[in-house]
C-alpha cells in the first residue's frame, strides 16, 4: 500500500503509466519515488517490530528501548522502571505454574495467578538442572510469594530485603535436619536425592518425590507452622506420620516428604510413626523476612565497579538484573546470530550495565534461554528461533487494587 494514498503500489504505477508515456528522467523519478516510499515502510514495519508504543509508559514508571550497536554487532533489549513507582513489584514464577518445571517465560506468564496481579515485563531466571527425578530445579535458591522453593547453592542470588531494598552476593545453604536419634545431616530442597542425602520435598515439587530406593518418611509441621508454607530462616518441628520403602511418595496436601538415602537409613534409627524431627532453613547470609528471591550470578557489577575475568571469554546471548538508587534494569543481549547480535563476554555485559548506570548488578541464565517480554510481546530475537523452556522468571508485576468493601 501506497502510504500516501492508500492505493497498492502496483495499481498507483499503472495510473502513472496511463497518463504518461514515460522518458528516461520519468523513469529514474519513478524508481527513486519507490525506494523513498520502500524504506519509508519497511523503517515503519521495523519500528512497529521493535518497539511497540505498548511498551513505553514513562507516566506510569517504566519504557523499554533497543539500543543497537552496528559495528559488533550488538542487539540490546533493556526495560527500565522507576523505583519510585512502589505499585510496581518483582515476584518469581515456577516451570509449572505452581510446582516446578519447564516452559518458556511466555507460558509462565500466561499461567500465573491473576490474583497476583497483572504482569509488565520479565525475563527468564536462573540457570536450572533437568534431570529426570526433577525437572526444572533451579540450580540455586528462589523464594515465591515468600515461600521457599528451593534451596541455595553457594552462586551469587538477588532478592528484595524485608525492607524490600535488593541486594545481592553468594548464598550458602545452612539447611539441616535432626532425626529422632540425634543425627544431624544437611537437608536438601526439591531437588535429585543421592543415595547419602536427605532432602525434603514439598507441593512445589509436584505429585510424587520421583525417588528411587531409600526411606521415606511422610512429616506433618506441628504447632504454629501447621497449615503454612516452608518458609527461609525457619526452625521447626514435624512428626513422622507415615514411612514408605518403596520410593516415589505421594506428596500430601497438608504436609511434606522427607527423603533418605540408603547410605542415611542404615546408620539411622527411631524412624517411626510419631517420633519428631527438626528442620532448618537457615542461610549465610541470613534473609529473614525476604519474600522474593532467585539465583543466577555471576555478580557483574558492585558499588558501581564492574566485575573483572580472567581467562578465555566467549560471547553468548546474556540476560542480566541491575539497578541503583533510582531505577530497575532488566537487560537481554541477543547473541548467535552473526548478522543480527554476536553475544557478549561478562565483561562487555558488566561495562554495559554500568553504561547504563547500574550500582549493582547480576547476571542470569543466559544462551538460548535469553528472553526479554514486555506486555505480552517477546522483544528479543532468541538464539534457537523461538522461546526456550526454563524453570523459572523474574516479573515485574502491577498488583490488582484492591478496594474496601463499601459499608
Amino acid at each position: 500500500m501506497s502510504p500516501t494514498t492508500g492505493l497498492p503500489l502496483s495499481a498507483l504505477l499503472g495510473w502513472m503509466a496511463a497518463i504518461h508515456r514515460p522518458s528516461r528522467r520519468w523513469r529514474l523519478l519513478q524508481w527513486g519515488w519507490l525506494g523513498w516510499m520502500g524504506v519509508l515502510v519497511l523503517s515503519a514495519a521495523e519500528r512497529e517490530e521493535i518497539s511497540p508504543l505498548t511498551a513505553t509508559h514513562p507516566e506510569r514508571g517504566y519504557s523499554y528501548f533497543r539500543d543497537v550497536v552496528t559495528e559488533v554487532p550488538w542487539s540490546i533489549h533493556v526495560f527500565k522502571w522507576s523505583r519510585a513507582h512502589r505499585e510496581l513489584v518483582l515476584t518469581t514464577t515456577l516451570g509449572a505454574s505452581n510446582h516446578l518445571g519447564m516452559s518458556t517465560v511466555s507460558e509462565q506468564l500466561a499461567r500465573l495467578d491473576p490474583e497476583l496481579g497483572q504482569p509488565i515485563a520479565a525475563v527468564n531466571g536462573d540457570f536450572y538442572t533437568n534431570e529426570p527425578q526433577a525437572p526444572g530445579d533451579p540450580r540455586d535458591l528462589q523464594i515465591h510469594q515468600g515461600e521457599l522453593i528451593s534451596a541455595p547453592a553457594g552462586h551469587a542470588c538477588f532478592w528484595l530485603d524485608a525492607a524490600g531494598q535488593p541486594q545481592s552476593t553468594n548464598v550458602v545453604s545452612r539447611f539441616a535436619c535432626v532425626l529422632p536419634d540425634g543425627a544431624r545431616h544437611p537437608l536438601g530442597l526439591n531437588e535429585q536425592r543421592a543415595s547419602d542425602a536427605v532432602v525434603l520435598y514439598t507441593q512445589r515439587m509436584g505429585a510424587s518425590t520421583r525417588t528411587q530406593g531409600g526411606l521415606e518418611l511422610v512429616v506433618e509441621p506441628v504447632g504454629s507452622d501447621v497449615g503454612r508454607p516452608l518458609r527461609v530462616e525457619s526452625i521447626l518441628t514435624v512428626r513422622i506420620s507415615g514411612v514408605r520403602r518403596s520410593g516415589d511418595s505421594p506428596i500430601p496436601a497438608d504436609g511434606w516428604v522427607l527423603s533418605l538415602g540408603p547410605g542415611v537409613v542404615s546408620k539411622s534409627a527411631g524412624l517411626t510413626d510419631g517420633a519428631l524431627i527438626r528442620l532448618e532453613t537457615r542461610t549465610s547470609p541470613s534473609l529473614t523476612g525476604v519474600q522474593m528471591a532467585i539465583g543466577g550470578g555471576p555478580s557483574l557489577v558492585r558499588n558501581s565497579r564492574a566485575m573483572e575475568w580472567s581467562g578465555i571469554l566467549m560471547r553468548h546471548p546474556r540476560t542480566a538484573i541491575g539497578w541503583n538508587k533510582d531505577f530497575f534494569f532488566l537487560v537481554e543481549v541477543d547473541g548467535r546470530q552473526s548478522q543480527l547480535s554476536v553475544g557478549m563476554t561478562f565483561p562487555e555485559l558488566a561495562a554495559y550495565m554500568v553504561k547504563l548506570g547500574c550500582e549493582e548488578a547480576m547476571n542470569l541464565d543466559g544462551g538460548g534461554s535469553a528472553t526479554l517480554w514486555v506486555r505480552g510481546n517477546v522483544m528479543n530475537s532468541p538464539s534457537e528461533g523461538r522461546e526456550r523452556p526454563g524453570a523459572n522468571s523474574i516479573v515485574v508485576l502491577q498488583p490488582r487494587v484492591r478496594h474496601a468493601r463499601s459499608q
